[in-house]
């Protein structure tokens, strides 16, 4: 496992500084960077690199996503274009929640901080933070030709075992949520990351506020 944890590090810090970030607020775009964390935009990288190591059969459940999209995979010149238009309405949608908006290349990252997701330690979601999921169900509805890796991570505080379950834990919830509004459960993947992907430092409390967040990857099916 520790050995899958440092590739995935790894494989963060060489695609971090390829990310684009919109400020939730203003829609505007801003260039990530080393130094505003260790690792900005690295959810999509940990999430692919996890999902080459695990998803043997992508190939049939891939089939199965676009049969109950009543279409073809995302292809050549188009794939940019079908993530640019969903990028749009999600940064449409989401601006004043809080939730930041990433592009990391094809794919697209949701980051949610903890502390408007969840309660300190609890993996219920926060009740005020169900309309954010909404808006968020009504792009993936439409947009039915992406996959949804929804992975959870936490700070350093406590044990490295109880962190694992808790990151386990919210993600699930939030995949839940989502599968209960009417998101198939083909396109679903849940992840745990528990501390190992930090985007702050643990030293402060502000950099272990960022750390704890949920990541919703939006990965195009690009073939059958």
């Amino acid at each position: 496992m520790k050995i899958l944890s440092t590739a995935l590090s790894l494989s963060c810090l060489l695609l971090v500084t390829s990310c684009a970030t919109y400020d939730p607020y203003t829609g505007d775009q801003e260039v990530s960077k080393a130094g505003k964390g260790a690792g900005i935009g690295a959810g999509v990288a940990a999430v692919v690199a996890y999902l080459a190591n695990k998803d043997k059969d992508s190939g049939k459940r891939n089939e199965r996503i676009l049969k109950a999209a009543a279409g073809g995979a995302v292809v050549g010149g188009s794939i940019g274009y079908y993530m640019d238009v969903q990028e749009a309405k999600l940064r449409e949608q989401l601006r004043g929640s809080g939730v930041s908006v990433e592009r990391d290349g094809d794919n697209v990252n949701l980051i949610m901080p903890g502390n408007i997701t969840f309660a300190s330690g609890n993996a219920s979601i926060a009740t005020g933070f169900l309309s954010v999921l909404d808006s968020v169900v009504l792009v993936l509805t439409e947009f039915n030709k992406t996959l949804v890796v929804v992975s959870g991570h936490t700070d350093n505080t406590g044990s490295e075992a109880l962190n694992q379950n808790l990151s386990e834990k919210r993600a699930q919830s939030v995949s839940d949520y989502f599968y209960n509004s009417g998101i198939i459960r083909d396109r679903l993947e849940v992840i745990g990351f528990g501390e190992t992907q930090p985007i702050a430092s643990n030293g402060t409390e502000q950099g272990k506020k960022q750390n704890r967040r949920v990541e919703i990857s939006l990965i195009p099916i690009t073939q059958p």
